[in-house]
């Protein structure tokens, strides 16, 4: 009964996460949209987002994408990388550990 709940928990969070990583992701491409005020918005946005993905990915995943996706915010042109994303598909697909 215990594992079965585990089970759920881990599957519950592999969702949660991936929703989380395709919003935040999404929050990062807004910038696009408004010309000019896209290179002030990624300066507010970076350290935000780093902050989110550590949270969300705990040990050195999480430390990893939170400095990647924070210096990926602040250099120009670098914002079509989903590192939210990456680091969800490297999680749970690629390493196929469910992190919480």
């Amino acid at each position: 009964m215990s594992q079965e709940i585990v089970v759920q928990t881990s599957k519950s969070n592999k969702t949660k996460h991936l929703i989380l990583s395709l919003l935040f992701d999404a929050i990062g491409y807004v910038s696009y949209g408004i010309p000019f005020v896209a290179e002030l918005t990624d300066i507010v946005w970076a350290p935000i987002a780093g902050f989110l993905l550590a949270r969300m990915y705990k040990g050195t995943v999480g430390t990893v994408g939170g400095i990647t996706v924070f210096v990926e915010e602040l250099l120009p042109g670098l914002d079509f990388i989903p590192t939210f994303t990456l680091t969800w598909v490297y999680t749970y697909l690629i390493k196929k550990e469910n992190t919480i």
